[in-house]
Order: structure tokens, then C-alpha cells, then sequence
């Protein structure tokens, strides 16, 4: 084994010198046409510095790997309905910049693939904040893109397809407050008010601006344009968008149907999803905002589930869903929040099947561990009866489409949990649950494509 080690060792020193020496004669060395799978996994200095070499090919391949697209209400790869598991990581691009805490990115994919886990939901923006991958509008770290662009590499390696968020409407890593900032810094914003990102054209511009380029952005690692990287499932316009200055939903709706045709004029091959929490707005009938949870019943933050995801550019609906939250104020009972978390996963997947006729990804659900008498076992019990509404639903063809916990995280990240992080190894039933979930989702359609072979393999490796 150390022989092997050196060996591999010696090649990849041999290969970084002698780019290095092109570098320093030449310039800038295109790496495009050393192919990934003639490399170790670290070949490129952007590696967890572990893995066997078919993992390397594995990343190679991905980017010729098919796009998931959507036929009507369902997902579809390789010319047959598609139904994933996934999770959330946001932190993803965040500690790949730093190589002391790239490994980390590493083996929250080792495990996600133990787990039969085959789609990521994570952050591709970081505005004005450390490590930020837009230090001004306009303006790019080199070093955080070429840290996504090993993200995506590397989710590619393990056989992940990613659903990249592209701006946040709450303040963490800059947030539409850090655009409305920088308007008001250059003097061109129009207000003060966090809102003003929907509606201010300097503000739509600078986003414009940082669209096209992370679009076109071209991996240094593969060449490849992410707009052309199947590795990418899908593009989310803002996490959990809210427009509160305007409750009829007009402003809201207005940047969205603008900003994803934008997206859809630099890049038709990828799915594109607003990000939504699926609030019903003043659009739905009674019936709909009833489902609203508590003090969301009439105050819906400017969204509009329906009347949002029915924006011709939008291929697939989101839903969150956060119970001991969003019911706090009614004081609901452990029954009465599963009770509603029935209703909410099954009223949205109707609407996606019935009126929308478009896919319904649950994009982040989690419990608190802070909630007034909470109990590990009630996330099993939550837990499951999400993955068994989006079961049924994928047994029949339906439109509910995958289910994303928030969140994973491998072990030694405390510092980037929240109340809802669950670290699989330290909970063995969570971890068996979830892994049910990814078997038995692949099991309807055994043998078709390389993610359900994957899939069905770990799930062939044991119940653990």
C-alpha cells in the first residue's frame, strides 16, 4: 500500500510541475484535456486527497451523463420517471475553498452515497460575506469559484446531481440585504428597504450580471460551462423568497417571471424551480389557504404557491416545511403538527398533479431538537410519514417528486449546525430510515441508469 501510495504520489508531482512549468513560461495552462480519470482524486490539488481512481472516471463521465428533465408532472432521466432522494448541505461551496476543510465536503458525500442518496440542495452564492464568491457586483473570487467548481466535481465523483440555489432572501452570506447595500453604497438604490431587490432595475441588473456569470462560468477543472454540466439538476432563483411590502403578490411575482426567463435565455437545459416555501397566497381559494400554518393562513409574505409555479419557465415546484416552527405560536401537540405535516405534503403534491401539472420537490423539512418535549423518535416518526406521502405518490407516477432533509453534516461540523442538523453516524434509525427511502424509490425503476444502479448496490450493501 505505501508503495502504491508513493507511486501515485510521484505521478501527480510529476504532472503539477510540469504545469507549473508551463504556467510560469507560458501562462495560464488549459487543464481541459488531462483527463479526470488518468488522475487520482486529488490530481488536481482540488481533491480530498483520497479515492480510488474509478471515482475519477466516474467524474469524468458525469459530465457527459444525460440532464434530468421534466415530462409533465414528473422528472425524467434516461427516458424513464425519476424519483430521488436527497438532502441539504448548504455549506458545500463554503468549506471547499479552504483545503483544511475540503475533506469535509468529502465525506458528506461518502456518506450520502452509503445512504443511497443521489441529489444535493446547496448555496452558490456567498455575497460580501468571508469567503465570499461576489466581493462587489460584478466582481468574483477566483479561489471560492474554483471551490464550487470542485463541488460540483466532486458531487459528480460520488454520483450526487446538485440543486443550486442562487440567492437568499434571509441575510446569511449576504442575502438580498447585501444587494440592496451595494445600490445604496454606489447611490443608485431606490430604497432602504430589503424588499427593493424585487423591484429596483439597479438591483435586478446587478443580479442579471451575477447570473450570466456563474451560468457561463466555465470549471476550470473540466471545462465545461455549468450551463452544460448535467451534474447540476437544477437551479433554484432564491431560497425561501419573501416580499412582505407587498402582500397581493404582484412584486414577487413580477421578478420571478423576469428573472427565470433570464436564466432561461443563458441556459435551456437545466430545470429551474423558484425556491418557494408553499404558502398559499390571495390567488388560491379558501380551501388552499386553510392549509397555511397558523399565522401564515393570511399573511403569505407576498408568495403564492400556485400562481408562482405556474410561470411557463418554471419546471418544478418547492415546498419547505418546518412544524414545530411555523405551529409554535398555537402551542400544537407532537400529533397535531404530524397531522399537519400530512396535509401540507399532500395538499401540494394534488396541486402539482391537478393544477400545476409539474413535479413537487419537498426541498427542506426538518424538526427542532429545541421543540417543547421533542424526542429523537419523533423525527423517525416525521420523517416517515413524509417519505411515505412522496412513496405513494412515486409508486403511482405522481408528482411528488423527492423529499430533502435539512440537514446533514458529517461528524466534527458543529459549528455549521442548526436546530434541525442531524449527523447521520450519530443517529442509526434516522440513517436506516432514510436509506429505506432511497432503496425503495430506486426500486421502481431497477436497472435503469447508473443512479439507480448505484443506488440499488449500496442498498445491496446492508441495512446499516
Amino acid at each position: 500500500m505505501a508503495v502504491g501510495g508513493g507511486l501515485a504520489l510521484y505521478h501527480v508531482l510529476g504532472v503539477a510541475t510540469c504545469v507549473a512549468l508551463l504556467y510560469f513560461t507560458f501562462g495560464e495552462v488549459d487543464l481541459r484535456h488531462i483527463s479526470l480519470s488518468s488522475l487520482p482524486a486529488s490530481g488536481f490539488g482540488f481533491g480530498s486527497g483520497a479515492g480510488p481512481s474509478s471515482s475519477s472516471s466516474r467524474a469524468a463521465a458525469a459530465v457527459t451523463a444525460p440532464f434530468v428533465e421534466r415530462r409533465g408532472a414528473q422528472l425524467f432521466l434516461d427516458g424513464q420517471p425519476f424519483y430521488p432522494n436527497g438532502w441539504n448541505s448548504y455549506w458545500l461551496m463554503d468549506q471547499a475553498v479552504e483545503p483544511r476543510s475540503r475533506d469535509r465536503v468529502s465525506r458528506m458525500f461518502r456518506a450520502a452515497a452509503e445512504m443511497g442518496l443521489t441529489v444535493c440542495r446547496s448555496w452558490a452564492f456567498n455575497d460580501g460575506a468571508y469567503n465570499a464568491l461576489q466581493v462587489s457586483p460584478g466582481h468574483f473570487d477566483t479561489r471560492v469559484f474554483k471551490a464550487l467548481d470542485w463541488v460540483v466535481v466532486e458531487a459528480g465523483r460520488h454520483g450526487v446531481r446538485l440543486i443550486l440555489s442562487l440567492a437568499n432572501n434571509l441575510e446569511a452570506y449576504g442575502g438580498k440585504t447585501q444587494y440592496v447595500r451595494w445600490a445604496w453604497e454606489e447611490g443608485v438604490g431606490l430604497s432602504a428597504s430589503n424588499d427593493s431587490f424585487f423591484y429596483d432595475p439597479a438591483i435586478r441588473d446587478y443580479f442579471k450580471a451575477y447570473l450570466k456569470t456563474l451560468l457561463t462560468r466555465k470549471n476550470h477543472l473540466t471545462g465545461v460551462e455549468y450551463r452544460d454540466d448535467p451534474t447540476i439538476l437544477a437551479w433554484e432563483l432564491m431560497n425561501e423568497p419573501r416580499c412582505t411590502t407587498d402582500p397581493s403578490g404582484d412584486t414577487l411575482q413580477r421578478w420571478i417571471e423576469e428573472m427565470a426567463a433570464y436564466v432561461k435565455s443563458i441556459d435551456k437545459k437545466h430545470l429551474l424551480t423558484v425556491g418557494t416555501e408553499g404558502f398559499y397566497g390571495p390567488t388560491s381559494p379558501e380551501s388552499k389557504r386553510d392549509v397555511n400554518p397558523g399565522v401564515w393562513k393570511d399573511n403569505n409574505y407576498g408568495s403564492d404557491f400556485i400562481r408562482n409555479a405556474k410561470i411557463p419557465d418554471i419546471d418544478f415546484a418547492s415546498i419547505h416545511l418546518y412544524p414545530d416552527t411555523w405551529l409554535q405560536k398555537q402551542h400544537a401537540t407532537v400529533n397535531e403538527k404530524l397531522q399537519f405535516v400530512k396535509r401540507w405534503v399532500s395538499s401540494h403534491i394534488e396541486d402539482g398533479d391537478k393544477e400545476l401539472n409539474k413535479p413537487v420537490l419537498t426541498t427542506e423539512f426538518g424538526l427542532s431538537h429545541r421543540a417543547q418535549g421533542f424526542d429523537p423518535s419523533h423525527r423517525d416518526v416525521f420523517y416517515k410519514a413524509i417519505y411515505d406521502i412522496v412513496y405513494a405518490s412515486a409508486s403511482r407516477g405522481g408528482a411528488g417528486a423527492a423529499a430533502l432533509v435539512w440537514q446533514l453534516a458529517p461528524e466534527g461540523m458543529e459549528e455549521f449546525h442548526d436546530d434541525y442538523s442531524v449527523v447521520p453516524s450519530e443517529h442509526p434509525s434516522l440513517r436506516r430510515l432514510i436509506k429505506k427511502q432511497s432503496c425503495r424509490l430506486a426500486k421502481l425503476r431497477p436497472g435503469v441508469g447508473e443512479e439507480a444502479k448505484r443506488v440499488l448496490a449500496a442498498c445491496a450493501a446492508g441495512s446499516s
